[in-house]
């Protein structure tokens, strides 16, 4: 989700060689229906985990965000959420090899798609290899 991140260069792909899906924490279990559409239909035989340092997902639980949305949009705002885990992660590196896991887990991915993972350092625009 942060626009920091530039994933072509940061991986030297060109413009349209890649479904980018983001979104916060950059969680696959969030990204899983636009993964499972870009694979099944769309024939992407790759996935690329990629969470970035200084990410904002380190910085709260779950309680956190529960609070503030009911300070901000009322007990009506935070019913309505009742339930949802925002998935805050408190290890960046972890929450990067959960998630290859829970795909290489999954059933909707098959075992002929490469999954790797990886951490992109915000502060100097260079990528890690996870898993």
């Amino acid at each position: 989700m942060n626009a920091r991140i530039d994933p072509c260069s940061a991986f030297g792909i060109s413009l349209g060689d890649a479904h980018v899906i983001r979104n916060a924490g950059g969680s696959v279990r969030d990204g899983l229906r636009s993964l499972v559409i870009s694979e099944q239909l769309l024939g992407t035989d790759e996935i690329l985990v990629i969470k970035h340092t200084g990410c904002g997902m380190l910085t709260f639980r779950n309680e956190d965000a529960y609070a503030v949305v009911e300070k901000n949009l009322g007990a009506e705002g935070k019913k309505e959420l009742a339930g949802l885990d925002f998935q805050p992660f408190p290890d960046l590196e972890k929450a990067v090899e959960d998630d290859v896991a829970f795909l290489k887990a999954s059933k909707v991915i098959p075992d002929s798609v490469r999954i790797s993972g990886w951490v992109y350092e915000v502060e100097t625009g260079k990528v890690k290899s996870v898993v």
